[in-house]
């Protein structure tokens, strides 16, 4: 998949006439990519589209016009856009309750040893960017990345091929089965 260069970003002025057709967009792209896995999980596999939208709305809010901010935002969000024969995701932990926040990342270190994407039988442990966890605590925010085998990205881009997303923590244990629209979506990403 390309990544995001400096042509594609229009920046606050130019993006604010196109910004509600992004939005929509982007809404209608990530309905098929936002799987929740048990409770308070949920992954977004991200790509051009996602990304895109995401640094146009960084260099709104934060009001950045300037090349050297524009272009530090590329990169950063780059890092998203998977890279050939990957899938890349944004591991979200929703807890709403503001004492429960801390106590429930506490109880999930270690999670990035237990993230998988099952495609038919094969099991792909999702690799996480690194200091966004520590030995005693996490982020509520990750980013991970599956590096798939070229029989799992062939089985992904055959039309019923069952796919699930597993946590297999000790303190957090689900599997999600995804639709075959999700995985139509992330199939697309291969290509």
């Amino acid at each position: 998949m390309r990544k995001i260069i400096r042509s594609d970003v229009r920046g606050p002025r130019l993006y604010a006439g196109f910004r509600e057709d992004l939005r929509k967009r982007a809404i209608d792209v990530k309905r098929a990519r936002r799987i929740e896995v048990g409770p308070i999980v949920t992954l977004l596999f991200e790509n051009r589209t996602t990304v895109l939208f995401q640094i146009e709305e960084m260099l709104r809010v934060e009001q950045i016009e300037d090349e050297v901010g524009t272009q530090h935002e590329i990169d950063t969000y780059n890092d998203l856009v998977p890279d050939p024969g990957e899938l890349s995701a944004s591991l979200f932990v929703g807890v709403t309750e503001t004492a429960q926040i801390r106590p429930t990342l506490n109880r999930l270190v270690g999670i990035d040893e237990h993230v998988h994407l099952v495609i038919g039988e094969t099991s792909i442990r999702a690799t996480f960017e690194t200091g966004r966890q520590e030995e005693e605590r996490i982020s509520a925010v990750q980013y991970i990345r599956f590096r798939l085998p070229e029989a799992a990205q062939a089985a992904l881009c055959k039309p019923g091929t069952p796919v699930r997303l597993r946590i297999d923590h000790p303190a957090y244990q689900h599997t999600t089965a995804l639709e075959d629209t999700s995985r139509a979506a992330l199939a697309q990403d291969l290509s």
